[in-house]
């Protein structure tokens, strides 16, 4: 699954391919972003700028005492990470569903390709049977002919001897 902005172009290179799939997100600009926004959270700089802020906030409010807006246990802190999981959880979930979708669309694309192609194998197969067995009665009425033509030619040398003897004996 691609990820960050990468993911995000991606995305949107594979909607573009697959028009006719419904958006679990919509076609608005709201959907594009969100979509967007819940491919980031996988993502490695995601993960470590959520670290960063987490270690910022603890050290913040360990160490100086007169900015301590959250003391521990960090109430503040787990209220923060219980929204942005309720926001980000049914946002990858809706990605993961539309993904779904696309993978889906691509897989029966494939088989109807596979189909076709089957399909193109089993007639060009057929034409070249009916190619192979045309050239082959050619062949053998080829083969008739020539065995007449010697027969023929047998003939006619025999014919000539005996007009050839008849015309010396007379």
């Amino acid at each position: 699954m691609p990820n960050g902005r990468a993911g995000a172009v991606a995305l949107c290179a594979n909607s573009r391919l697959m028009p006719d799939l419904p958006s679990a997100f919509g076609e608005d600009a709201f959907g594009r972003r969100a979509e967007a926004a819940a491919r980031f959270f996988g993502t490695p700089r995601y993960i470590l700028g959520q670290t960063a802020l987490v270690i910022a906030w603890i050290a913040v409010n360990a160490v100086a005492v007169g900015l301590r807006w959250d003391p521990y246990p960090f109430i503040l802190l787990n209220l923060a990470f219980s929204t942005q999981a309720a926001y980000a959880a049914p946002l990858i979930l809706l990605a993961q569903t539309r993904q779904v979708d696309r993978d889906k669309a691509a897989s029966d694309q494939l088989e109807a390709h596979r189909e076709e192609v089957a399909t193109r194998m089993q007639e060009r197969e057929a034409a070249l049977k009916a190619e192979t067995d045309e050239l082959k009665a050619l062949l053998k009425s080829n083969t008739q002919l020539t065995q007449q033509d010697k027969e023929l030619t047998e003939k006619i040398e025999a014919l000539t001897r005996e007009i050839h003897t008849r015309l010396t004996a007379a």
